[in-house]
């Protein structure tokens, strides 16, 4: 969530392929400036997207180099997704104060500063470096996602605007399926190296690690240079969007909401989603490199997680066309029930077949993300903000999923532990279908005689 899916909050049948040809119709009547801003903002979904899927890059890497279990690798998703639970709301404040384009310069900086972390921690060799590294970054992460978003929204006609989303995701699915080519050739070699930390005295330990750990650290360093290149174009552009922020910062959240069924199991939903699809993303280098399936050598199978997260990028462009002419609910449900088959084959079977199959959850993966959230905000009105915070807390799946997954790993092996996603799944699942029966109930014709 990597950072793709987790930003959407439109509706995929409003996504669908008119409203792009809308958007490449109307950006020629377009105020240039709004062009401007909105070709701005691509580059921050792309960017974002590349460096939040290197976290993947990073888990076989930081395993073999700490002689980590998986519960305590994960513990990297863990830093980095509990920075969206921590700094949402601050995030939301620093944007009503400061303005969305300020929020944006600040997002970058912070990010920028994420990264640049990444140095002190591969010099000294030390696994709670890197887990800070990533907080940090995430908390830029976040205060991009606020702000960017809105901004997409406003640069342009309102008409629009759910076309100018779609592209501005699909940047960001492009910047996931890119990042896995480009970091497990500058971060993974053909042979992890683990060290042995009882034959080797402190400082040589120490000394080995930090030789290893350099690899890491060189494509955030030049994250960073592009991030602060971004931060002076958005500084030189800052006057570009005269709207202000919102202020919301009264009565965000209604406690009405929680009696509504259809938002609370949609928030349980994102919980699950973001949860199942992190914990397959983080462990699929690993289990790729496994004897019974592709025995590949570890920079094979971090080049390979391109395809799980390209699958995503597809399906959200088929799942446009898909969702305007069948419910969501139904959409959903098949979706959710087709990953806990894939999951289910490649858990069962070897070589290929299993590879294949659990690369294709991330087809399956593609729409749900923006379908739960769709549906959950249904018919919410004035408490739509509200709801929408709710369900961005849901996104702290990313962080404690994974770590039951890392469990079952080291427990009873990686085959069993995609129990954990399917189970999620099966929570996917049940929700599509709940909102479907809310669907078809709410258009039965009305019963006459009573």
């Amino acid at each position: 969530m990597t950072g793709d899916d987790h930003n959407q909050g439109l509706t995929a049948r409003e996504a669908g392929v008119d409203d792009q040809m809308d958007l490449l119709s109307s950006e020629q009547a377009a105020d240039p400036a709004d062009k401007l801003l909105f070709r701005l903002c691509l580059s921050l979904f792309f960017i974002w997207g590349f460096a939040t899927v290197l976290i993947d890059i990073l888990v076989p890497k930081l395993k073999a180099l700490f002689i980590l279990s998986f519960a305590e690798v994960m513990l990297t998703q863990f830093a980095f997704f509990i920075g969206y639970l921590v700094f949402s709301l601050p995030a939301g404040a620093i944007v009503r104060r400061f303005g969305y384009m300020r929020g944006i310069i600040a997002g970058l900086g912070i990010m920028a500063l994420g990264c640049l972390l990444f140095i002190p921690a591969t010099r000294f060799g030390v696994f709670g470096g890197f887990l800070l590294a990533l907080f940090v970054m995430a908390s830029g992460v976040t205060t991009l996602q606020v702000a960017a978003n809105a901004v997409i929204t406003l640069a342009g006609p309102q008409g629009t605007s759910s076309a100018r989303l779609t592209l501005a995701q699909a940047f960001n699915s492009l910047g996931t399926t890119l990042g896995p080519l480009i970091g497990a050739r500058l971060i993974l070699s053909d042979d992890l190296v683990a060290i042995d930390p009882e034959r080797l005295s402190a400082p040589a330990l120490a000394a080995q690690r930090a030789v290893e750990a350099n690899a890491v650290a060189l494509p955030f360093i030049g994250i960073a240079i592009a991030l602060v290149l971004l931060m002076a174009v958005f500084w030189m552009r800052r006057d570009m969007l005269t709207a202000a922020a919102p202020d919301r910062s009264h009565g965000l959240v209604n406690a009405s909401l929680l009696r509504r069924p259809r938002l609370v199991f949609g928030v349980l939903a994102i919980f699950a989603y973001v949860g199942a699809e992190v914990s397959i993303g983080s462990l699929l280098a690993n289990y790729l490199m496994q004897p019974s399936l592709l025995a590949t050598t570890a920079l094979q199978a971090g080049q390979l997680v391109s395809l799980y997260w390209g699958g995503a990028m597809i399906g959200r462009f088929l799942g446009a066309w898909v969702l305007g002419h069948i419910r969501p609910g139904l959409v959903l449900a098949v979706h959710a029930l087709s990953a806990i088959l894939l999951a289910s084959l490649s858990a069962s079977s070897s070589g290929w077949m299993a590879a294949a199959a659990i690369l294709a959850v991330g087809l399956a993966n593609s729409i749900m993300f923006p379908t739960i959230f769709s549906l959950a905000l249904r018919d919410l009105g004035e408490d739509t903000p509200g709801g929408s915070a709710l369900l961005c807390l849901g996104i702290v799946g990313g962080a404690i999923v994974p770590l039951a997954s890392g469990f079952v790993a080291d427990h009873f092996g990686m085959a069993v532990a995609l129990a954990v996603p399917i189970l999620c799944y099966a929570w996917v699942a049940f929700y599509g279908l709940f909102c479907l029966r809310l669907t078809n109930a709410t258009s039965l014709p009305p019963v006459a005689g009573h």
